[in-house]
């Protein structure tokens, strides 16, 4: 028989400003089964918890019903309250009276008879609860980090510096990222580099990380604490134990004038090649594609002239798999390519270049070791002009989203370029000035009123060339929408910070999800801005929208303490709010007719094959069969199984349906 306690919060004025909390558990203690009714003001205090402890213990309940707030925010609270009392933690329900009725009515008599008929629901559903067992998972303590730009780095920095395993992967020859591309970086117009590569090096030389660059995640099973992680390692031609990096074959490679993706096509490199001299590991790779001998099948000088022997031609692609507990996601960003624009000329003139073109230009690494030049003639560019958001907040181009970095970098390159050419002219077009981090708002005065950017507010419609210069047409909408036309040397495109090529194809072996715009998506905006709705798998950095460098290390930091959190226990302990599979109880017998619906539907790949056998030991009938280490309780599965063989624990079709009918038989 049930024993059912109800306790009503008043929340204080949230609940008991429209809602007669007295009336409802006066109501409430009519209600067939229930042994005790109260209100009061704040039941998540301690006092409160304490009045259902008392209950729990004094009358023998057999089920708790909470009306308060929303579950999200305290059901933990109440379950633990129960659980000290010695009842099952999953006997204890919340209804939810102030999203769900005292916020969104008016005080009058039916906001209370809502009341009442809410907690009357749950007070049914409570009757048919089943006391539950939380999940126990072991957990593999080994974290995979995809992306080895600053997000990947730090993140993996702090769960190695935690003491715990790292493998990090990265696409590319070197880590680093874009923050390896850039000059310097804002607020502080640091140099990035001096910032970057001593992290870098940490990273290669830390002994709980294992790197693997020119790498990709070719395929993710399982689940949180137990991922099995397929690792391709793509051919780099030349053997990274034998090579002593001395650069020898760079210095002879034939093919010389292949354009360099790390200078943004600015410069030319070699078909072998490091991307970069400060590249981590500093060892080169043969690019395939541009490479004499894959091309012709003649060449090999740099093989020949290899001291250690290191060039392996006929090196394949390897496929390596590693046991991990959690995944942190770190694969960064790219920026919309200009000639998605032709109305400024990028691609048809020379000197209409993009914000990372600038950044190579300005570097001292760069092709023009840090001096200002024309891309076309090489000389210095006397007046130059910025376009910010070129790209970025137009529903038109299909990026309606601002991309939250060109306002500041705009002004850097603004304060950049006036260093370096005292006697040049610098014109920022923008829309708006958004500015908004610690003395983000001081730099781009800065830029404006100590090193003399002028601003000009308001959109460019057409960049065209005549007599050698960049005719920029635009308008002034401060002085009225007033047509402007400047004569430039050099335009520098603010491009559109867009999901990197190959991230909805990622999102799709991990199983997480993505918004329109193809980036990464988290759990909840603000109270889960890390995780994403699988479990186990974190996001950090630029992959999950435009960020700049401190947001994406605080962010990575947190990714890493999720992780780190995570592996602090052997096990892991998940709430049992998962699908089973039903079995007749008299018989242990599966309901489930074999039809694998369930398994199409599933979106988290939660649904095994279970082979029933008879006596003899012979398959008679393969079943459904849920891990629970997979499963997230979406109830997918549910609604698409045609023998309603699978139910979710704690929400059964019988407590569904008893809920409903506790409202239409009153």
């Amino acid at each position: 028989m049930s024993k059912i306690g109800v306790f009503v919060c008043h929340c204080g004025e949230n609940i008991g400003a429209t809602v007669d909390c007295a009336k409802v558990a006066e109501e409430a203690s009519k209600i067939t089964g229930v042994d005790v009714s109260v209100d009061y003001k704040y039941m998540c205090s301690d006092p409160g918890q304490t009045i259902i402890k008392d209950a729990i213990r004094e009358k023998g309940l057999t089920g708790v019903v909470v009306a308060a707030c929303s579950p999200r925010m305290h059901e933990p609270t109440f379950r633990k309250a129960c659980a000290e009392a010695g009842l099952n933690p999953f006997m204890c329900e919340m209804t939810n009276l102030r999203e769900h009725c005292s916020w969104v009515h008016e005080k009058n008599e039916q906001t209370t008879e809502k009341a009442i008929d809410l907690v009357r629901m749950l007070v049914e559903k409570t009757k048919l609860n089943k006391p539950l067992t939380p999940i126990k998972v072991p957990i593999s303590k080994k974290a995979l980090v995809i992306g080895g730009g600053i997000a990947g780095i730090q993140a993996a920095l702090d769960i190695a510096n935690a003491g715990h395993k790292v493998i990090m992967v990265e696409k590319e020859p070197s880590i680093g990222g874009h923050m390896s591309q850039l000059s310097e970086t804002f607020p502080t117009l640091d140099c990035s580099q001096c910032i970057l590569t001593p992290r870098m090096v940490d990273v290669a030389q830390n002994p709980n990380i294992t790197l693997y660059t020119y790498a990709e995640l070719e395929k993710l099973e399982g689940f949180i604490g137990n991922f099995k992680a397929t690792i391709r390692l793509k051919a780099k031609s030349v053997d990274p134990k034998t090579c002593t990096g001395c650069g020898e074959c760079m210095t002879k490679c034939p093919s010389k004038k292949i354009p360099s993706e790390f200078n943004e096509g600015l410069g030319n490199r070699t078909a072998i090649y490091t991307p970069f001299p400060q590249a981590v590991p500093n060892k080169p790779v043969i690019d395939r594609i541009n490479c004499r001998y894959y091309q012709t099948g003649k060449c090999k000088v740099c093989q020949k002239i290899c001291p250690t022997g290191a060039i392996e031609f006929d090196k394949e692609d390897e496929f390596i798999t590693e046991d991990i507990g959690a995944i942190v996601t770190a694969t960064g960003f790219n920026v919309l390519k200009p000639d998605f624009f032709p109305e400024y000329g990028y691609g048809k003139y020379k000197d209409v270049i993009t914000g990372l073109q600038f950044e190579r230009l300005a570097s001292a690494s760069g092709p023009t070791l840090g001096a200002i030049r024309r891309p076309s003639d090489g000389t210095e560019p006397k007046k130059i002009v910025f376009i910010a958001c070129a790209g970025s907040r137009d529903p038109a181009k299909g990026k309606p989203y601002c991309s939250k970095i060109c306002c500041m970098y705009t002004a850097k390159h603004a304060m950049l370029y006036q260093h370096k050419v005292h006697d040049g002219e610098s014109y920022v077009f923008y829309m708006d000035i958004r500015a908004g981090g610690k003395n983000y708002e001081e730099f781009t005065r800065r830029a404006i009123e100590e090193d003399g950017a002028k601003y000009i507010r308001g959109r460019v419609a057409r960049v065209y060339e005549k007599n050698g210069k960049l005719i920029v047409c635009g308008v002034d909408t401060l002085l009225g929408s007033r047509p402007v036309e400047i004569e430039a040397d050099m335009v520098v495109l603010a491009s559109a910070g867009i999901a990197n090529e190959g991230s909805e194809e990622l999102a799709q072996k991990m199983h997480i999800s993505y918004d329109p715009y193809k980036f990464f998506a988290e759990a909840h905006p603000k109270l889960k801005p890390v995780e994403t709705n699988t479990a186990g798998i974190y996001l950090c950095g630029a992959c999950q929208a435009p960020k700049d460098i401190p947001e994406t290390v605080g962010m990575a930091s947190g990714a890493a303490a999720k992780v780190i959190g995570l592996f602090s226990n052997d096990e892991l302990t998940r709430e049992p709010v998962v699908a089973v599979v039903n079995r007749i109880a008299s018989h242990d017998v599966s309901t489930c007719v074999g039809c694998f619906l369930c398994e199409t539907a599933c979106p988290y790949q939660a649904i095994e094959h279970e082979e029933i056998k008879n006596r003899a030991g012979e398959v008679v009938k393969t079943v459904a069969r849920v891990n629970p280490g997979l499963c997230q309780g979406c109830g997918t599965c549910v609604s698409f199984c045609r023998s309603k063989s699978i139910d979710i624990q704690g929400f059964s079709n019988e407590q569904m349906y008893a809920e409903v009918m506790a409202v239409l038989e009153e």
